[in-house]
């Protein structure tokens, strides 16, 4: 890439970053010393994983995933995050099987998934694994045919009085009305329901945003009457608001945006840090934001990136502050369709993906360095400036025991070169399957192929 090339890419990423700041919410009501809520310290430490019923296995439904939960804690997996398991509707449905966002009745289990007691059994046997249950909750919204449709004022109407999406784009759900305080009452004794009759230990909130603040925050309240441990997951970005009191941790897009960007040789690499800090500013400290390079709203990370740069962008958020999320098959390199129009459709995860590195070993061995050591979940994260920052992302991690040194390489070229660290003796690489360390390069000097990646280790200095 030329000089002149460069300064182009540069000026792009300026003018990319400067919209963001300009068009990130306006935080008066949250000032920047504010404090994130206090969440379960085995939250930092957990390892989150998306499930799509229909899609997780051939036969798409619970009990094929009760059957995979040993291969699940074998991954290191904690905490299962299951999108809706209700009846999706008929009435103005998108695709040959509707969206599993579009729910008929809140109190019911998909028929195609089993039956309450299958239900029932996934959470009793997660808990004996020591998993979490998540239940996705859509609470802005209903299906067409929905059995609340007997109140038609727990609904948003337009100007001619008929009933209205809440995002003119959805066609295939209708806005519920928290104007209303009956809806209110009704979501929240529906959470409880499950909470109290199936042991679920939390609530992943589809499109948070889109339900006052006011209420979530009462919702938390109630539910911790039930389980003082419960946890919410926001689907939200910079919201910062609503991990104050109301939630344990958002959705970082804002950060899967910028590696987007970054993977598609958009930006230069160095604008995740930019990124990176920019969520620092706007967040209330302490906050928590999921990390993931992989969900069911984006392609597959192995089609937007490769495989090998769908490995390297899952290293960062693995080593990256926050909590990691797995999705739905990724462990084997997937790439069956995701987001629309596959959510409207019965696309089942592949899970004999031929030609492909040993993902599930090498995943295994990070979580397992993850969870060992806390300087990766309460240590401090540092920005080590290198000499190709458009390629290459190098951070420290620590806390008073332990360093570890992340380098990776975000491009598709083998890039040399080192980073700025006052001492940098004594570190040896971290031994993860399939990645060999490197031969005679030693920090501070990097010498990494397309994608690739190292971690070092050293104790902490006195």
């Amino acid at each position: 890439m030329n000089i002149i090339q460069q300064k182009l890419r540069r000026l792009l990423a300026a003018t990319l970053m400067g919209w963001m700041v300009i068009n990130s919410p306006v935080v008066s009501a949250q000032p920047s010393n504010s404090v994130a809520r206090k969440s379960p310290d085995w939250l930092r430490s957990a390892v989150v994983y998306e499930i799509f019923p229909r899609d997780f296995s051939s036969e798409g439904n619970l009990n094929a995933i009760t059957a995979k939960l040993d291969v699940l804690q074998d991954l290191g997996v904690n905490v299962l995050w299951l999108m809706p398991i209700h009846p999706v509707g008929e009435k103005m449905k998108k695709g040959s099987l509707g969206s599993p966002f579009s729910v008929q009745d809140f109190y019911a289990i998909n028929p195609d998934y089993g039956t309450t007691n299958d239900f029932k059994q996934l959470v009793a046997e997660a808990h004996k694994r020591g998993m979490k249950v998540v239940m996705d909750i859509v609470a802005g919204q209903t299906s067409w045919d929905s059995v609340l449709m007997t109140h038609p004022d727990f609904y948003l109407h337009g100007t001619n009085g008929a009933i209205i999406p809440p995002d003119p784009a959805w066609t295939d759900v209708a806005g519920l009305n928290y104007a209303n305080p009956d809806v209110r009452h009704y979501m929240i004794d529906m959470m409880k329901y499950w909470m109290n009759g199936y042991g679920v230990d939390g609530f992943r909130c589809d499109v948070a945003p889109n339900v006052p603040l006011d209420f979530w925050e009462s919702a938390r309240t109630e539910l911790e009457q039930v389980n003082p441990q419960v946890i919410m997951f926001a689907d939200a970005g910079n919201e910062p608001e609503l991990l104050v009191k109301a939630f344990d941790v958002d959705s970082s897009w804002g950060m899967i945006g910028m590696m987007n960007k970054v993977m598609n040789s958009d930006i230069p690499a160095d604008y995740i840090k930019d990124q990176w800090e920019h969520e620092n500013q706007l967040f209330p400290q302490g906050a928590l934001h999921l990390r993931f390079s992989d969900n069911h709203e984006e392609t597959r990370a192995v089609a937007r990136y490769g495989i090998k740069g769908a490995l390297a962008a899952q290293v960062f958020m693995l080593t990256l502050d926050g909590v990691p999320l797995f999705y739905n098959g990724m462990e084997v390199g997937d790439a069956t369709e995701s987001a629309d129009p596959a959510l409207f459709e019965k696309m089942p995860v592949f899970w004999q993906c031929g030609g492909r590195p040993p993902l599930r070993d090498i995943y295994r061995d990070l979580i397992k360095l993850r969870k060992q050591y806390p300087a990766f979940y309460n240590g401090q994260l540092s920005w080590l400036e290198n000499t190709a920052p458009a390629q290459i992302i190098t951070i420290m991690r620590q806390d008073a025991k332990d360093q570890f040194l992340v380098l990776i390489n975000l491009s598709s070229t083998r890039v040399t070169g080192s980073f700025k660290l006052p001492d940098a003796t004594g570190f040896e690489p971290v031994k993860i399957s399939d990645n060999p360390a490197p031969i005679d390069v030693n920090p501070p000097d990097f010498d990494l192929g397309g994608y690739g990646w190292c971690i070092y280790h050293r104790s902490t200095p006195d």
